[in-house]
């Protein structure tokens, strides 16, 4: 099922298309999503900005037709094992706390782990996948299971798929399969101090 943007969002100042293009559907074929396919869209994310060119992300994942598939679906809550259980790929994404030049923490880990995900999602979306960021999952056993070491955070997950039908969706789903609107730009941005 295709998806009108302009039925849903309208930009305030022109932008590339891509940029309303991105949305977070949960409707997904379960086709695999190839190796190659995956490499281009952590290819996307290693070329974001980062903090002394740090980049502190790394991406663990797991192929649906793999034996590590349930070890990463069974961190999810049951509310995103629903839909998610369609995904082609899913990934935990991990940032490193610290500085790798001096050991020093490193306060924008987090922000920068953010701009390779953001790169990951724009790069699926001109490559026509779907890509939905998860915060609802088991964060520590995430740690646990996947061996993640103390000096890096646990993120976020993120489900990779080719699109699907929404129709197949739970009936509350498919309510909310559309793209989202935003504040608008005079309600982000501010010419100096904080207002208020």
């Amino acid at each position: 099922m295709s998806i009108d943007i302009a039925q849903f969002r309208e930009p305030n100042y022109p932008i590339q298309r891509l940029f309303l293009e991105r949305w977070s559907p949960r409707a997904m074929s379960g086709e695999i999503i190839t190796t190659d396919e995956l490499n281009t869209l952590f290819e996307a994310a290693r070329w974001a900005p980062s903090c002394f060119n740090e980049q502190p992300w790394r991406f663990l994942y797991a192929h649906r037709d793999s034996d590590e598939w349930s070890l990463f679906f069974d961190l999810l809550v049951e509310a995103n094992q629903i839909w998610a259980r369609d995904a082609g790929t899913l990934i935990v994404a991990v940032s490193k706390l610290t500085f790798s030049h001096n050991s020093k923490p490193n306060a924008s880990h987090s922000l920068d782990t953010g701009a390779a995900w953001e790169n990951l999602a724009l790069q699926a979306t001109s490559m026509g996948l779907v890509t939905h960021g998860m915060a609802g999952f088991d964060y520590e056993k995430a740690r646990i299971d996947l061996n993640i070491p103390n000096d890096f955070a646990v993120e976020m997950m993120i489900a990779i798929g080719k699109p699907g039908d929404p129709a197949l969706l739970p009936e509350q789903l498919q309510e909310r399969e559309y793209p989202s609107s935003r504040l608008s730009t005079s309600e982000i941005s501010f010419h100096g101090t904080y207002p208020g």
